[in-house]
């Protein structure tokens, strides 16, 4: 596997490095690549969430924290410098088999380092049977990368130590007895890798490359001006907080091994006019594809198959048709 690496030490926003992963991914012919990043305190939220349903904004403000949308699945998460973002980029074209390999790959070496880590067998990283690492994914097809190969994009965070009141304060409201419970709460689901080890940060972070990778790249001026011209997309307004017409119905259900789906329709005399979903659910195909062929159907269950694809867990993780459509046509949330 290569090591990535940037020619300074530059301290970078996170859209940088959400850019960067994708320039690698579309624009090199590097078949497995991996880096790490730390950042000032910010919170990225998935591609398909509302900015306003899973960020305190206002505590950001007040805070210092930055705000950033990635192009993958999933939920809200908090990082700052005490923590580690990992970005894993590979061919293929398998969700499953690309997880495995990553987490296999990241357990394996926190083992070697004598930190019993395990995998939970879907995204995340465990030690004593609580998370210290949460990974998300997006996948490129052969048409959007310069070598004509679909490729996959793994990021996530490593817990070493972190700001516990920013992490919660960030993502739910900020009311002093809250936040405080909510803490108490977070801290008995989540562990850091500093009560299982006397090695630093920066110490676990150069043994995860040494495992990981046997050689390494170091991008030029040219790839660092074109990955900041791709950054451009992350820090648009547009792309932050999104465009978020009215919608006369709105459904939301929480979905074993999916995830929260919430579903807006525009319905007028019984045929959906327009169609979106939300939620932190898991991508591997083509959302406006989906969205596009419910729009103009008519809100009945025959109507409903025919127009969904019968492969919908190819576009998002673990999904079955029935189970959209029956959220769908429920009364309410």
């Amino acid at each position: 596997m290569v090591h990535i690496r940037l020619p300074d030490d530059k301290n970078r926003p996170l859209s940088f490095y959400l850019a960067m992963e994708e320039y690698v991914a579309r624009n090199t012919n590097v078949d497995d690549a991996f880096f790490i990043w730390q950042v000032e305190p910010s919170v990225i939220f998935g591609r398909n969430q509302l900015i306003e349903n899973e960020v305190n904004i206002e505590y950001c403000k007040r805070n210092g924290v930055k705000m950033y949308r990635r192009k993958s699945g999933g939920g809200c998460v908090y990082a700052d410098k005490s923590n580690m973002m990992l970005s894993y980029i590979t061919n293929g074209d398998s969700v499953n088999f690309t997880y495995h390999k990553y987490t296999t790959l990241v357990v394996t070496a926190l083992r070697q380092l004598g930190i019993p880590a395990t995998a939970n067998g879907r995204n995340d990283i465990l030690i004593d049977g609580k998370k210290v690492s949460g990974n998300a994914f997006y996948h490129l097809g052969p048409h959007q990368t310069a070598t004509g190969k679909g490729r996959n994009i793994v990021h996530g965070t490593m817990l070493y130590d972190t700001e516990m009141r920013n992490m919660l304060g960030c993502i739910t409201p900020d009311d002093e007895k809250l936040l405080s419970k909510g803490v108490k709460s977070v801290r008995q689901r989540i562990t850091l890798l500093k009560e299982y080890t006397t090695l630093t940060l920066e110490e676990i972070r150069e043994a995860l490359i040494r495992f990981a990778c046997n050689e390494e790249r170091m991008l030029n001026a040219e790839e660092i001006q074109s990955i900041e011209e791709m950054e451009k997309e992350y820090l648009s307004p547009k792309f932050i907080y999104g465009n978020n017409p009215r919608y006369t119905v709105i459904r939301k259900q929480r979905m074993d091994n999916v995830g929260t789906i919430e579903v807006r329709m525009e319905v007028k005399n019984g045929v959906i006019r327009d169609f979106d979903m939300k939620g932190d659910y898991f991508l591997t195909g083509d959302q406006n594809e989906l969205c596009s062929r419910l729009k103009g159907t008519p809100l009945n269950k025959e109507a409903l198959m025919a127009a969904i694809p019968h492969s919908i867990s190819d576009i998002i993780v673990n999904l079955q048709t029935t189970d959209l459509i029956s959220l769908i046509l429920s009364n309410g949330e």
